[in-house]
Order: structure tokens, then C-alpha cells, then sequence
């Protein structure tokens, strides 16, 4: 029984020494041998970037990280002619050697520097090639700049533009970047107008003077604009030095106005019904002070009320109260857009008020009209920019000759009997009046026949012109004629916006037709004549609207460098 049981050991013993000697492997399990896999090379980066350097100096020394596997022969690794390679950091070749260990290199570093020669100013791109047989080789992108030894300066910008500054502040200061190499001299840099310059961007002066030590290495130079004046400055920083040629940079700034904002009416609702009001008067407190203001915007905005706004193109104006007069004084008119807002506007509809600068001073009353027929109605915001600048006289005075423009049925009636309205003057023009003008707005409503030959009923549509009678000479005209309502940037809107009216748009501002006197009128009075273009209602309109209508606001402006008096109108 023990002879058997060990003549089995001794068989198990002999096979398992069979079986070990007659397998193989390799060590990751795979039936395989390491002379099968692929050789491979990889390094850490791509691209090397260095410093500016002079010619026959080393620059900063960067790393990178290379290793390879499988490989049957050494990694050679060459460098360019302007460029050095290193394994420890202190001895440096242009082509290195490495041998495998078991057929592999294990991650290592290497160093790398610029090294110019002398031929080699300026831009420099050279490679990093890694090879080794059968395997793919790498490259690694050395890009670098060499300086040579003679004096030089550079500077990253050739040009400056500033943002558009007010003038008597300061612009946001720009930073250039200076390098200069080999400077044996001070370095002289200077600006005068309007720019000046800073090493600290605190203290600033016109001019610089910076020592050879400090101008040879990079430094910045700050630049800021302060206009003195409104409009466009042009002017040179330059650059100069006993070893170099003047280096330029132009810098570009304009000057523009101080501007005073002031807010009036603020998402005022105006409506018919439901509590509110077709019109508000309000006083608010606006530029005290008028002798340096060159001109006056008053901007409108319309907001839509929560639950929408009119759905009407109606008659709508801004208008200022006359204290020696107690008298309104229409300062502008628009017309509402049918029930969209005006929010695509940035500032809502502008207008030039400047004509009523003598009113538009201090404590003033103003009074805002919507002419809307429903409780939705409009959020009225009206703001005014008074901008500084040298204005064209220092006293203005105004004064109107006819205003028939409480609403757009309290015009003129067109076609029928005017006696009633009385668009006949006489003027008087102050002696000392240096420059003299009309200011008139005018809108058509109604439907009333006889349409024209293109269907336009009258005066909302019909196109007429109207003159202007001075001294019983006709000198002006006023073509009630299309002024392009499709292109109005309020669109769309949601009813009959796009076709031109007579004059004027749904969703913009009516124009104010400006037309200049002779000066040599000042001591004289003048008769004014505002006629129509003859046309005669049939009333045979068929809805209840037969009447055409003009609504009418006509002032005289008059200007003067000295204190000047209104204008007196004789009925």
C-alpha cells in the first residue's frame, strides 16, 4: 500500500516538471513575446516659447518630460542650431544619446534653452526631434525671438484710440509695453495736447525722462486721454534716445460734451377712464443755469400698461407753461403707435428743444397730453439732456405766433369756412436780434372728401403744401408729403402703421420745420401769412368723421449775444 502511494507521487512530480518547461507566456498573461508590440516615443509637450534673448546669451532654461517603450535601439534627440538640450540642468549639447534599459526609457526630463547665434536676430522657430528605430518620431515646436547687441526699442502698438471721453475728465488709462536692449543714454519720452503718460499709472505728466538701467529692461507706459476741448485730438507719443531713431505711436481721442440729465415725467399714466386722465402738469426742477448749454433733448418713452397698451395712433404733445404769460407752449409733438411700445428705441423719440431754452431754466412747469379714448392708454417717462458746449448765441427768446393744437379737432378747419381761426400776424423782431427763425409743427387729420385721385382722404392723407407769407411774399413752403413711416424703427406695430401719412407717422416724432429770417428784419415788425393749399370739402363723407382739420403750432425764435426781449405778436 506505501509502494503504490509513492510510485503515484513520484508520476505527478515527472508530468508537472513537463508541463513547466513546456509553456510560455508573457508576463501580462498573453501567449506573446515582447518582440511583438509596437515601439512608441511620447513627450509632454508640443510647442516651447521663449523670452526675447540677445545674440551669444542663453535665455531662461524650460522642461519637458519624454519616455519611450519597446524599443530596440537608443532615442536620439536633436535640437536646431540656436537651441541647446541638457539631462541635468548643467551641461548642455545640441544632440544627446539616451540608452534603454530592457528595452524601454522611464519618464525623464530634459532641459532646454535659447541659444542665438550671432546671425540669428529676430524670429526664431526651430525643432526638438525625438527618433529611435521603428518608432514613430516627435517633434516639439521651439519658437523664440533673438536681440541683437546694438541699442534697440520696441513697442507692442503703433496706434491708440481712446473711448470717447467728456471733456474736463479723465479716460481709462492704456498700458503699452516697452522693450528696449543695450541703451547707453537716457530714454526720452514725451506727449503734449491732450494725452499724457505714467510709469506708475498714478502720477502722469507730458513728458518722461527714464535712465538707461531702467529703460533696458520691459517695462510698461501707461497713456491717458483728458480732452479740453469737445471734437476729435490727434497727437504723437515719441520715443527718443541718443543710439535710436524716434519711434511713434499716434494716439486718437475725441472730446465730447458734458451732458445734464434731468427726469420729468417717470411711467406717468395717461388714459381716458378707469381714474386717469388724459393729461398731466407736473413742476420739476431743471438746469439753472443756460449760458454754457449748446443745446436741450427732451426724450420720450411710451411703456404698455400691465394689461397692454392703446391700440390707437393718436395726438400727443409735451408742452411748457410761460410764466409771464401764463400761457402752454407746445415744445413738441409725436403721435403713439398702435399699441406697441417704444422700447425698441434705446431713449424712446427725441426731439431738439433748445428753442426753448429760455423757458426750460430752473423751477418749470410742464404738461404732458395724450389724446387716447380707452383706460389702457400709455406709461409716459420723459427725460431731458441739457449738453455743454459753446452755444451758437447766449440769449434765446420765443414767443408763438398761432397755436391752434389743443387736440387733433382743435385744428384749423380744412376746406371750409377759417374764418374763425386767425393765421394772420404781425410781428415784431427785437433791434437787438442777431439771428431769427420759425418754428412750426403741423399734423392732417380727418377723413373728409373728396379723396384725391390716389384715394387719400383729407387731411390725415391727402399730400398738400402749405406757404408761408412774409411781408405778403411767399417764402417758405411746408410739403405735408410722406416721410417714410415704413422705415420707422418702432416696428412692427399691431394696426396701419406702415402707409405714409401727411406729415407725420404713427410711433415717431412730427417734425419741426425750421425756417430761417433775414437778421435785417431786428427792429422791424413783419406780417406773417400761414396759407393752405386750396381744396374744398364736399362733406359727403359717409361716416360721421367729414371735417379735415390741420392742428397748428408756429413760434418766432430770436437770438442775440446781448439780453434780447420776446418777440411781440400783434393780432
Amino acid at each position: 500500500m506505501n509502494k503504490l502511494i509513492r510510485s503515484i507521487n513520484y508520476f505527478s512530480v515527472i508530468t508537472s516538471v513537463f508541463f513547466l518547461f513546456n509553456c510560455s507566456s508573457d508576463n501580462t498573461g498573453n501567449n506573446s513575446s515582447e518582440e511583438d508590440a509596437t515601439p512608441s516615443l511620447s513627450v509632454s509637450t508640443q510647442t516651447l516659447t521663449f523670452s526675447d534673448t540677445e545674440i551669444l546669451m542663453f535665455s531662461e532654461t524650460k522642461t519637458l518630460t519624454f519616455s519611450g517603450l519597446y524599443l530596440s535601439d537608443v532615442l536620439d534627440i536633436n535640437i536646431g542650431s540656436n537651441f541647446e538640450i541638457s539631462l541635468d540642468g548643467q551641461n548642455f549639447e545640441s544632440e544627446i544619446n539616451v540608452q534603454t534599459i530592457n528595452n524601454q526609457i522611464n519618464s525623464q526630463l530634459l532641459y532646454v534653452r535659447f541659444a542665438p547665434n550671432e546671425d540669428a536676430i529676430g524670429q526664431i522657430s526651430e525643432s526638438l526631434i525625438f527618433t529611435s528605430t521603428n518608432a514613430n518620431s516627435q517633434s516639439v515646436n521651439l519658437i523664440a525671438n533673438a536681440i541683437g547687441t546694438d541699442p534697440n526699442l520696441s513697442v507692442n502698438y503703433s496706434e491708440l484710440f481712446f473711448n470717447d471721453t467728456i471733456v474736463g475728465t479723465i479716460s481709462e488709462s492704456l498700458p503699452i509695453e516697452i522693450t528696449a536692449n543695450n541703451l547707453t543714454s537716457f530714454l526720452n519720452i514725451s506727449s503734449d495736447g491732450q494725452f499724457l503718460i505714467s510709469l506708475d499709472d498714478i502720477n502722469y505728466n507730458s513728458s518722461l525722462q527714464i535712465d538707461q538701467q531702467t529703460a533696458n529692461e520691459d517695462f510698461v507706459l501707461y497713456v491717458r486721454f483728458q480732452p479740453s476741448e469737445i471734437g476729435e485730438s490727434l497727437n504723437v507719443l515719441e520715443f527718443n534716445s541718443e543710439e535710436l531713431t524716434t519711434i511713434s505711436v499716434e494716439l486718437v481721442g475725441t472730446g465730447i460734451p458734458m451732458v445734464y440729465n434731468y427726469q420729468a415725467f417717470n411711467e406717468t399714466r395717461l388714459a381716458y377712464g378707469g381714474g386717469f386722465s388724459q393729461s398731466s402738469s407736473q413742476t420739476y426742477t431743471l438746469h439753472d443755469d443756460t449760458t454754457n448749454i449748446e443745446s436741450i433733448i427732451m426724450y420720450l418713452q411710451l411703456d404698455c400698461p400691465s394689461g397692454g397698451c392703446n391700440e390707437w395712433d393718436v395726438y400727443s404733445n409735451i408742452l411748457v407753461r410761460d410764466n409771464s404769460t401764463n400761457n402752454w407752449y407746445e415744445i413738441g409733438r409725436y403721435i403713439t403707435p398702435y399699441g406697441v411700445g417704444t422700447g425698441q428705441l434705446e431713449r424712446g423719440l427725441e426731439i431738439d428743444v433748445t428753442d426753448f431754452k429760455s423757458l426750460l431754466t430752473g423751477n418749470v412747469e410742464l404738461k404732458a397730453f395724450i389724446e387716447v379714448w380707452g383706460s389702457d392708454g400709455w406709461e409716459l417717462s420723459v427725460d431731458f439732456d441739457y449738453v455743454e458746449g459753446t452755444p451758437d448765441y447766449q440769449y434765446y427768446e420765443i414767443a408763438p405766433i398761432v397755436q391752434y393744437n389743443n387736440n387733433s379737432l382743435a385744428g384749423v378747419i380744412y376746406g371750409e369756412d377759417a374764418s374763425a381761426f386767425d393765421l394772420s400776424k404781425d410781428v415784431f423782431v427785437p433791434s437787438n436780434t442777431e439771428s431769427v427763425h420759425l418754428r412750426t409743427i403741423i399734423t392732417g387729420w380727418g377723413h373728409a372728401t373728396p379723396n384725391d385721385s390716389n384715394g387719400r382722404p383729407c387731411a390725415e392723407w391727402c399730400y398738400r403744401t402749405h406757404s408761408v407769407k412774409i411781408n405778403n411774399n411767399q417764402e417758405f413752403q411746408h410739403y405735408m408729403g410722406p416721410i417714410g413711416c415704413v422705415t420707422n424703427p418702432v416696428s412692427p406695430q399691431n394696426g396701419n402703421w406702415a402707409p405714409d401719412r401727411a406729415g407725420w407717422c404713427p410711433g415717431m416724432a412730427v417734425p419741426n420745420r425750421i425756417n430761417s429770417l433775414e437778421a435785417s428784419l431786428a427792429g422791424t415788425t413783419f406780417s406773417f401769412d400761414y396759407e393752405f393749399e386750396p381744396w374744398t370739402n364736399d362733406l359727403l363723407s359717409t361716416s360721421s368723421n367729414i371735417h379735415a382739420y390741420y392742428a397748428i403750432s408756429s413760434f418766432i425764435v430770436v437770438k442775440s449775444n446781448y439780453p434780447i426781449d420776446k418777440p411781440t405778436i400783434i393780432n
